[in-house]
């Protein structure tokens, strides 16, 4: 968990913009990474369901082998009905684990698989319709977006190209000028190349500054349309956190069997955790991670910029590589926890929905943070479970 990701420019950061072309993909994913999370919730509690099982098997038999000793015990009157309470009490706890079992299975197990089944219409070779969908759909609305990006791609090169041309050809003139090696003829046709390359950039640039306009014209609508496919993909991305908010409820009210102080104030925590799960900041969030809501730089005219030439004669020392490790950030940063976590592990911090620590480590490549609570505690905590105040 200590090592740090790449950074990433501001060239990365708008390449992988929502905006640009293909990067819908990571959103119509959701419906396949919803699918297998499905899979994956319904075995982690058939899983818990055996446990709750071994549990109950394993009180019966213990009070069934005890029950004939306590029976033939010397004890007599209340205190041997205080013993046999216990092992009766078990017979009961034992009954309750075992209706456990079967609801963890056959109510909450099934439940999610049929909601799945109707959920998620799989197609012939492979996929769902749902993703193919929201595929064709934000194909259709990014296609001439996209055609548009390469034809300013295009034009936006050929005048940097004509640009460098027209820079060197006034670099000949510059140099043949007063220069009595050089005939006037030569000088009269190096200055004719001037002028025609200077009439190319200028042509060029109206055709790139036109394209460009077409672009920027066109930007409202190609945003228009891709935001209607993407709040058609949120709200039924919405349906699914709420079904799945609510088949967690069901299983912690299987679950939670206990009036025990201890217990059930573990049990009450757990139930705010889940009472705590947001549709809107959850979406609200994907919105602006993955989504309309990331930033991004809109073309813009890039003016050519010539290379820089150094003097003969002069070398320039090259500075030395420094080779440094960005692990600790000085000062850290404020930020504010979206969830309740509970830490797992002694180097984990634990931190309700709403408090605020100092991050001082970013996000590594197992998407764990280093913070500092605001009592000097430092410890690990997942990076997803806060934001930036």
């Amino acid at each position: 968990m200590s090592s740090l990701p790449p950074e990433s420019g501001p060239e990365d950061a708008n390449h992988q913009s929502f905006w640009m072309p293909g990067n819908y993909q990571r959103t119509v994913k959701r419906t396949e990474d919803a699918f297998q999370a499905c899979n994956d919730i319904v075995t982690c509690f058939q899983e818990r369901a055996r446990v709750e099982r071994l549990y109950a098997q394993q009180l019966s038999e213990w009070s069934n082998k005890w029950k004939p000793l306590v029976d033939a015990s010397p004890l007599y009157g209340s205190l041997l009905r205080a013993w046999q309470c216990f092992l009766s009490s078990a017979d009961r706890l034992s009954t309750l684990h075992s209706s456990v079992c079967r609801s963890l299975v056959s109510e909450d197990g099934d439940r999610i698989r049929t909601w799945q089944k109707e959920t998620f219409h799989k197609k012939l070779f492979g996929g769902f319709r749902e993703s193919q969908d929201f595929d064709v759909g934000f194909a259709r609305a990014q296609k001439p977006w996209s055609k548009r990006l390469k034809k300013l791609e295009k034009v936006k090169t050929a005048y940097h190209k004509a640009s460098s041309k027209e820079r060197t050809a006034q670099e000949r003139e510059t140099h043949a000028q007063g220069n009595p090696d050089i005939a006037i003829e030569k000088q009269r046709r190096i200055q004719e190349e001037r002028e025609l390359a200077h009439q190319e950039t200028e042509k060029v640039r109206a055709r790139y500054e036109k394209v460009l306009e077409e672009v920027t014209r066109y930007a409202p609508r190609y945003m228009e349309e891709m935001e209607s496919i993407f709040d058609q993909a949120q709200e039924e991305e919405r349906k699914r956190i709420s079904f799945l908010k609510q088949a967690f409820l069901s299983i912690h009210r299987h679950l939670d069997i206990t009036n025990n102080d201890s217990v059930k104030a573990v049990y009450n925590e757990l139930h705010n955790t889940l009472m705590a799960i947001n549709d809107q900041q959850d979406l609200r969030w994907w919105k602006n991670t993955y989504g309309p809501g990331m930033p991004t730089d809109w073309p813009q005219f890039q003016e050519w910029m010539p290379d820089k030439k150094h003097k003969k004669g002069k070398k320039e020392a090259e500075p030395k590589a420094v080779v440094m490790e960005r692990s600790v950030m000085i000062g850290g940063v404020r930020v504010r926890a979206l969830y309740d976590y509970v830490g797992q592990e002694p180097d984990e911090l634990s931190f309700k929905a709403g408090e605020q620590f100092l991050k001082t480590e970013d996000e590594d490549d197992q998407g764990w943070c280093r913070g500092m609570m605001d009592g000097g505690k430092e410890g690990l905590y997942p990076a997803n479970y806060v934001e930036v105040v």
